[in-house]
């Protein structure tokens, strides 16, 4: 039998911590997370579907935890969606990754923080074929002089946004106002746990735990006081996929791997779902409305949806921020049920007021799905 990620855990805790010491088997998923002074790389995608959570993510980094971030006006977006849908030949994507890298330089800083996981994915990629193919970073160094003037250094450490949250979860907790924990009952919160693809599957060694154990939501998750769910289909892609949701025609291959994750976590009945990628978290929000639409089915409870959130968003309930300003009245799914089991102080006629506290107006009800 395969050693789960729990019974790996265990045999974690076990180990002699005077001297450091880690079983040979999860001594190959650590990752090396930088302590502070970081330069953030914002996603095109995220900026669209949950603005908060990027503003979100640098309060807690910069003020919460009080690190150095510095949020750089002048980055682009790696073009990673253009990569993966096979409109940008790989070798435009490396000269952006290598202008972004550039930027950094620039700036001061070494610790590149990118908030996509795609945008992770790619620029792990680029760095893994410069290193494999040293005359490819010789023809991209070109380029990048040739198009902009500028000149890049590798990062000294590439981390995920989601690698920072998990890093400082136990500083989090400490300072946290609330906790994954069902104030009715007593009991943890059920929590489903996605990882993206780009973050775990394509370079395992550059995320927490790889693609076998990764932990870097599970840490989060048990730290602030929740339950994670393991299920039948724990692991399979959300079903994005760029090319197939892109192309209008093949959209029945992503919901329907959407649908089959809901119907594989339903019998465990999750208070919410978390992930890490921004594509994932759209999907599983959005999908919810267009499955009880297309099949009249709900798979939350009293006929709403199951809350998904970001990690930001999670972190940032248990410090006590208000959802409003974060941007959780984005969410298609209702997170109400949520914020109410945990106990969140929050003032429901405030969910659609604008930032100059003008009433922006009721979304429609959906026709199944209760949403308020």
């Amino acid at each position: 039998m395969k050693p789960g990620p729990q019974n790996v855990l265990k045999t974690w805790k076990k180990t002699t911590m005077s001297n450091k010491l880690f079983p040979p088997v999860w001594r190959d998923y650590q990752k090396e997370i930088a302590d502070d002074n970081y330069y953030y790389a914002r996603s095109c995608i995220r900026q669209n579907f949950f603005p908060g959570s990027e503003e979100t993510f640098l309060r807690i980094v910069g003020k919460t935890l009080g690190k150095n971030i510095f949020d750089d006006p002048h980055q682009t977006t790696c073009s990673g969606i253009g990569y993966h849908c096979g409109v940008l030949p790989m070798q435009t994507t490396m000269t952006v990754v290598a202008r972004q890298f550039s930027l950094m330089k620039e700036a001061g800083y070494k610790n590149f923080v990118p908030s996509c996981v795609t945008s992770f994915g790619v620029y792990s990629e680029a760095i893994e074929v410069w290193k494999e193919y040293p005359e490819v970073l010789e023809e991209t160094r070109k380029h990048l002089k040739a198009s902009t003037g500028r000149e890049f250094d590798f990062p000294e450490n590439l981390a995920h946004t989601s690698d920072i949250i998990y890093k400082y979860r136990e500083e989090i907790a400490a300072k946290a106002k609330y906790r994954l924990i069902n104030k009715h009952t007593g009991k943890p919160l059920r929590a489903v746990e996605h990882i993206g693809c780009h973050y775990a599957k394509i370079f395992p060694h550059y995320g927490v735990g790889g693609a076998e154990f990764p932990q870097v939501l599970v840490g989060m998750i048990t730290a602030w006081g929740g339950e994670v769910i393991d299920y039948p289909e724990r692991r399979h892609c959300c079903g994005f996929g760029f090319r197939n949701y892109i192309i209008k025609e093949d959209r029945s291959y992503p919901i329907s791997n959407t649908k089959r994750k809901f119907d594989s976590m339903e019998p465990y009945k999750p208070d919410f779902i978390v992930a890490n990628c921004p594509g994932c978290t759209y999907f599983f929000d959005r999908w919810q409305y267009a499955i009880a639409e297309m099949d009249k089915k709900t798979y939350g409870e009293n006929g709403y949806g199951i809350p998904i959130l970001t990690y930001e968003e999670m972190a940032g309930l248990m410090l006590g921020f208000d959802p409003w300003e974060m941007g959780m009245q984005l969410h298609q799914v209702s997170v109400e049920p949520l914020l109410d089991k945990i106990g969140i102080n929050y003032q429901p006629e405030e969910k659609y007021l604008g930032y100059n506290k003008e009433h922006l107006g009721k979304p429609a009800k959906p026709s199944v799905m209760k949403v308020y």
